[in-house]
């Protein structure tokens, strides 16, 4: 793999998805640019890949969820006379609870950084690599995406978003050397289950190993597919989910956001 002056920015580069991706694209000589809101994890990310693969790091410690944060993880990149040639959307939240129930600042912080500040950066660098006819972009979505899911209705519509957004855009791309690609996701062991209040849930304790979801990813993203469906139990429920009608998704994803060992 020719990576010589290529870079590869990823948000949610902190923890969990977004951090394996980041020690993929350092093995293979990416410089990086790593996107979260925590500096101080973001910098020792930055100097453990550095002193490891020898490629350069950049910190942007930015908050997605606001209004000028993607418009500001640009415009730092250009100050820094970076071309970006790898996009990855990875950050991304959740919060478990009913509808009615749970806080709409914070629904409100779930659409802004799964969806809008996504829609942002996906706008900004994707006309810089149509007009290179050059780029890649990986989006994270989810078996969420397939799957109403009661007790997680904005984050799992949120999913659906992504990788609806995600599909469009990969036929409007067709004729070009950019591709884009979504990465579909079951739980995963990061820490989304903690910040979602969603610990105890069926869901929290079937996860998989979030390197072999990045391994995953990222293999798909540079054979150009468009959908990363990481392993076979994943493969199973999108077909059901594609088959079944909502109201029978909705009440098979619901077991998986009950806590666990209770009706």
């Amino acid at each position: 793999m020719e990576t010589k002056n290529q870079t590869a920015l990823i948000t949610g580069a902190s923890s969990g998805i977004g951090y394996e991706l980041a020690k993929l694209f350092a093995k293979d000589k990416f410089d990086l640019v790593l996107v979260a809101r925590s500096e101080q994890r973001l910098n020792e990310i930055a100097q453990e890949l550095s002193a490891q693969y020898g490629v350069q790091t950049y910190v942007i410690a930015k908050d997605l969820a606001t209004d000028t944060g993607a418009q500001e993880v640009y415009d730092e990149t250009r100050r820094l006379g970076l071309t970006i040639n790898i996009l990855v959307n990875d950050a991304g939240v959740g919060e478990r609870g009913k509808f009615i129930e749970t806080d709409f600042e914070k629904d409100l912080e779930i659409i802004h950084l799964n969806i809008i500040s996504l829609v942002h950066l996906t706008k900004l660098y994707l006309k810089e690599m149509t007009a290179r006819n050059e780029g890649r972009i990986l989006q994270t979505a989810s078996i969420a995406s397939y799957q109403p899911t009661p007790l997680l209705s904005v984050y799992a519509a949120s999913k659906a978003f992504v990788l609806s957004f995600t599909d469009a855009l990969i036929h409007e791309l067709k004729g070009t050397n950019v591709t884009m690609t979504a990465l579909i996701p079951g739980p995963t062991d990061t820490d989304f289950f903690n910040k979602a209040n969603a610990s105890d849930t069926v869901a929290a304790h079937h996860t998989d190993d979030p390197a072999m979801v990045a391994k995953e990813g990222y293999e798909a993203l540079f054979k150009g597919e468009h959908h990363a469906v990481v392993s076979a139990a994943v493969q199973a429920q999108v077909g059901m989910s594609t088959i079944l009608p909502n109201e029978a998704v909705s009440s098979m994803a619901a077991k998986y956001m009950k806590e666990e060992n209770k009706e």
